[in-house]
């Protein structure tokens, strides 16, 4: 019998702290669910190899773990801070039976942004898959409280790291190649309190769809995936413990989503499964329409 999906993960988060940037797993009350003990993996990435920024924690975890047990070799970059992180993913790769690039450094530098991907090529062989999914949250009350240094941050980070990755990586990328972008919901309902942040996400959401009718002519597809609410570090560091106690319960859903349920998208997007689907933004949402 299936599990019904509005009670199969947590619907609250009660006494979660406040943390400080960049945030981390190591530090979260509710550990997040990453497809640790559920992904079983078909040998749909056998061989390949993928980068994955944000690759320490939530999301980026996620689907490193199931690229691992997919068959792929990966590197992952994040944070130096955040090593603690990157180390247990490396742990969950390791297991799996596969290799893992440890690159830490900001993708904010464009230097860096050239650097992993060549250090990918050099140790792994190449680079098959880049998934874009390293973002920065900003969160404001009104006009007057952005924070114009903290404005830039969001969209090098979010925004120009992409398109200096995707350049770095693209003349690497063979044919059946892909680059998939995280995405938001935020990109469509952008909520008042998250302006910079929903504009950076709607950015990529073009910038996606440029990138697929750019490239498609060489073989490299290009998607998003869109996520909704999603338990991650990044959570605890812009919201309040009122927010995170009821995190999603505003979705269809009710109740928000755990990084694990977002890896078989990015495993579709990736692999030969998901073939002749290029310039698509999936939404993983809980059932907010994004479209």
């Amino acid at each position: 019998m299936a599990e019904d999906p509005r009670t199969s993960q947590p619907t609250s988060f009660p006494d979660e702290p406040q943390q400080p940037r960049p945030g981390l797993t190591t530090e979260m009350r509710t550990k997040p669910d990453h497809g640790e003990e559920s992904y079983v993996g078909k040998g749909l990435l056998v061989g390949k190899v993928a980068l994955i920024t944000g690759g320490d924690s939530g999301i980026g975890r996620a689907v490193a773990i199931a690229y691992a047990r997919e068959g792929a070799s990966l590197a992952i970059s994040y944070l130096a801070e955040e090593q603690a992180d990157a180390e247990e993913t490396r742990d969950w790769v390791d297991k799996a039976g596969q290799r893992c690039l440890l690159l830490p450094g900001d993708i904010r530098d464009r230097d860096h942004c050239a650097a992993i991907v060549e250090r990918t090529v050099a140790e792994l062989g190449g680079v098959d898959i880049l998934v874009n999914n390293a973002a920065a949250q900003t969160m404001n009350e009104g006009l007057d409280s952005i924070d114009d240094d903290e404005m830039q941050g969001a969209f090098a980070a979010n925004v120009f790291a992409m398109i200096r990755l995707a350049k770095a990586a693209a003349p690497h990328m063979k044919p059946g190649s892909a680059i998939i972008n995280t995405t938001s919901e935020q990109a469509k309902i952008a909520g008042k309190s998250m302006i910079v942040y929903a504009a950076t996400k709607g950015a990529i959401s073009s910038l996606t769809v440029g990138l697929s009718n750019l490239l498609a002519s060489d073989g490299i597809r290009v998607n998003a995936v869109a996520p909704g609410p999603i338990w991650t570090p990044i959570q605890p560091i812009a919201k309040s413990p009122e927010e995170l106690e009821t995190l999603g319960q505003d979705t269809p859903m009710g109740r928000a989503g755990q990084p694990g349920e977002l890896a078989p998208a990015y495993v579709l997007l990736g692999s030969a499964e998901g073939s002749y689907m290029t310039g698509n933004v999936v939404a993983v949402t809980g059932g907010v329409p994004v479209s």
